[in-house]
């Protein structure tokens, strides 16, 4: 692992946890620092607290790895306080380059979702609950056999076609094209005037859609007609799963089933709704997963575990059939930022855990 920099750790983190599985309005991957710099020494952490920022720099690292973003919003400044902001400031003054990994791990086989399940010891999962990626755009082009490689890779260089840890994705299908070429053009196959049918494969690749206007104007600078058509089309797919839904351990009841999920992400009290007459499949969201009740539902679910409900979604939850456990948001991330730092330190050359430090805002009254 020698020479590694920051960009190569991101990339590494990336093959299990693709970057592009993120959620839309997620802002993972490297939010300061150079990627070019060396990496000798990482460091991962919950989320980047005041302890945190405290802790690396008494010892500091060239990375730190976050589960939850610092800089969740738009920031115009950065100025010192208890802000993440300020929090940002120190670590740029320390020279700490900071990843953030968060929801692309919550989908990604083996991440927080399947660390999750297999934490409350369900089996047979599968996922559940599409969670919207960035949003993007699918340019379809209609060109000759013998060019379609050509501008293929031109479109593939210009940030179309990626899916996952795959590149130079697309799909294409044999056609015709006709026209009339009027007096004015200059046709690059076929005459003035004359009726044409020419042999042609219809190109699609998706893009995001910040890329569109270059994977465009690749495509029509590297097709040979003088007059390419070309169609963009608004597109959602490829989205990542962000729950699991499971078969709980044989013989267990719903309150047994809480008992253990409250023990298994580290003891305290859960949050328990229950009304429906059979308890067969639960579900599990990592975080915040009360937008994924009818999801839930949808999935054949009895029970689901996420943290951070409120009042009117339990209510809901109750109302239409499915039980709730709520240990609250970080101890349902708890398992996952554990296999995070797995992944991490097989990535990294040395790795500090700072997992421990401040996951939760809330502290338990005795």
């Amino acid at each position: 692992m020698a020479n590694l920099t920051v960009g190569d750790v991101i990339q590494g983190i990336g093959q299990s946890a693709p970057w592009s599985k993120a959620a839309g309005w997620d802002p993972v991957g490297l939010q300061l620092g150079d990627p070019a710099n060396l990496v000798e020494r990482a460091a991962v952490c919950h989320e980047v607290t005041e302890s945190v920022v405290a802790t690396v720099e008494k010892d500091p690292v060239d990375l730190l790895v976050s589960y939850h973003p610092l800089l969740f919003q738009p920031t115009a400044r950065l100025v010192a306080g208890r802000t993440p902001a300020g929090r940002s400031l120190r670590l740029i003054a320390r020279g700490v380059a900071l990843a953030v990994v968060h929801t692309n791990f919550d989908v990604a086989p083996n991440g927080a979702a399947d660390a999750l399940a297999d934490a409350l010891g369900l089996t047979n999962t599968v996922g559940f609950g599409p969670l919207p990626g960035v949003d993007s755009v699918k340019v379809v082009s209609f060109v000759p056999g013998e060019q379609v490689d050509r501008v293929a890779a031109a479109m593939s260089a210009a940030g179309a076609g990626r899916i996952g840890n795959y590149h130079s994705c697309s799909y294409r299908s044999d056609g015709t094209g006709t026209f009339v070429a009027e007096n004015w053009a200059a046709p690059t196959v076929g005459s003035v005037g004359e009726s044409t049918s020419e042999p042609e494969v219809r190109l699609e690749m998706i893009a995001p859609r910040h890329a569109e206007a270059a994977v465009v104007a690749a495509l029509i600078d590297f097709h040979p007609y003088e007059e390419p058509a070309y169609d963009v089309f608004d597109r959602r797919g490829t989205d990542g799963l962000v729950g699991r839904v499971g078969r709980p351990p044989a013989g267990t009841t719903v309150r047994s089933f809480a008992s253990l999920a409250s023990e298994a992400l580290g003891g305290g009290d859960v949050r328990l709704t229950w009304g429906g007459p059979e308890f067969n499949l639960v579900a599990v969201v990592p975080g915040s997963g009360a937008n994924f009740i009818a999801p839930a539902l949808a999935a054949g679910a009895d029970l689901l575990v996420t943290g951070d409900v409120s009042h009117h979604r339990a209510r809901y939850a109750a109302d239409s059939g499915l039980g709730l456990i709520d240990p609250g948001h970080a101890r349902t991330e708890r398992p996952g930022v554990a296999r995070l730092l797995e992944l991490v330190a097989g990535v990294a050359p040395e790795v500090t855990d700072l997992t421990g430090l401040d996951p939760s805002p809330w502290e338990p009254v005795q």
